[in-house]
C-alpha cells in the first residue's frame, strides 16, 4: 500500500500583525511592557508619538509635522525597530496603517498608559483616541490604562509596576485575535488597578456617567501670563452603579473591561424624539 500526499498541504498560519502605540511617547516604560507581552502573540510594530501627547483624544491637528524617525531601541537586552511619529496617538495609528506596516494590522493596541481612563472623560484620552482611530478603520482595537498616582501621569517613572497590566493586555489581545470583538463593540477599554496581580478578577463594565477628572483653575495673577487648566481626581462611590468601570477599579479593585462603540447616537426612542418636536 502506497501513501499519498493530500492534494493541498496545510498552510502555515501567518504571524499576526499587531500595531502598538500610546500617548505617553515612544520611550514610555508602559509602551515597552506592552510590547514585550504582545510579542508572544505576533509581530509587534511600534509607532508612537515622538513627544508626550496625553490629553489629545482622537485629534488630527494640521500643525503636526508627520516626520517619522526609525530607531533601534534595546529593551531588556532585545533590539526593537520603532517608529517615532511627529503627531498625536491617532496620527501615529494612521501613519502606522498607511505608511509603516506592510499589511493592515490584525489588531491595534494603545498603552499601557500612566493613569486610569475612566468614566465620561475618555474622549479626552490620547490612549482611547488612538484605539478609536483604529476602530474607525474596522480594525479591532484595545486601549489599556494602569491606575497610578497623579504625580506619575506625565512621567516615565520606573517606580510603576506594569507587570499585571501587561499580563491583562496580552490576555485580552489574545482573545481579540482569536475571537474578534464582542457583537456591537468597536473597541475595548481595559483599566487595571494599581495593586492588581495576575489573579485579580476581570469584569465586564460600562462607562460611569460621573466625571472622574475635574478641571482646576489656572494659577496666575492675570490673563497675560501663561496658564494651564489643571485637574484633580474626585469620584463619589455612594450611589454609583456597581457595574461601571470606575466602580470596578476604585470600589472593587477589579480589572475593568469596557466595550465601546463609535456610534455616539443617544439611545432615545423615535417616539420620544417625535414628542420633543411636538
Amino acid at each position: 500500500m502506497h501513501s499519498t500526499l493530500p492534494s493541498t498541504l496545510p498552510s502555515t498560519p501567518k504571524k499576526r500583525q499587531i500595531l502598538l502605540t500610546n500617548d505617553d511617547g515612544i520611550r514610555s516604560p508602559g509602551l515597552w511592557a506592552a510590547a514585550e507581552a504582545l510579542s508572544a502573540l505576533g509581530y509587534v510594530t511600534v509607532a508612537a508619538p515622538r513627544e508626550q501627547s496625553s490629553g489629545t483624544g482622537r485629534s488630527l491637528p494640521i500643525s503636526s509635522d508627520g516626520v517619522i524617525e526609525k530607531e533601534i531601541l534595546t529593551i531588556h537586552g532585545q533590539e526593537w525597530p520603532v517608529y517615532a511619529v511627529g503627531g498625536t496617538p491617532a496620527q501615529a495609528v494612521l501613519h502606522g496603517i498607511l505608511e509603516i506596516m506592510p499589511v493592515k494590522p490584525d489588531l491595534v493596541v494603545s498603552g499601557i498608559n500612566y493613569g486610569e481612563n475612566l468614566a465620561t472623560g475618555i474622549t479626552v484620552s490620547g490612549t482611547v483616541g488612538a484605539a478609536m482611530e483604529a476602530a474607525s478603520h474596522f480594525i479591532p482595537a484595545l486601549a489599556v490604562s494602569l491606575e497610578t498616582e497623579k504625580e506619575h501621569h506625565l512621567s516615565y517613572s520606573q517606580d510603576v509596576d506594569f507587570s499585571a497590566a501587561a499580563h491583562f493586555t496580552a490576555k485580552v489581545a489574545g482573545l481579540l485575535l482569536e475571537r474578534g470583538l464582542p457583537p456591537g463593540a468597536d473597541l475595548l477599554k481595559l483599566d487595571v488597578p494599581s495593586d492588581a496581580t495576575v489573579s485579580t478578577p476581570l469584569a465586564w463594565t460600562r462607562l460611569s456617567r460621573q466625571r472622574y477628572f475635574h478641571p482646576t483653575r489656572p494659577e496666575r495673577d492675570d490673563w497675560s501670563q501663561r496658564g494651564h487648566v489643571g485637574y484633580e481626581v474626585r469620584f463619589d462611590l455612594s450611589g454609583e452603579p456597581r457595574d461601571t468601570d470606575a466602580y470596578a477599579v476604585i470600589g472593587k479593585r477589579q480589572v475593568s473591561l469596557t466595550p465601546l462603540s463609535l456610534d455616539f447616537t443617544a439611545r432615545t426612542s423615535q417616539e420620544e424624539l417625535q414628542k420633543f418636536l411636538g
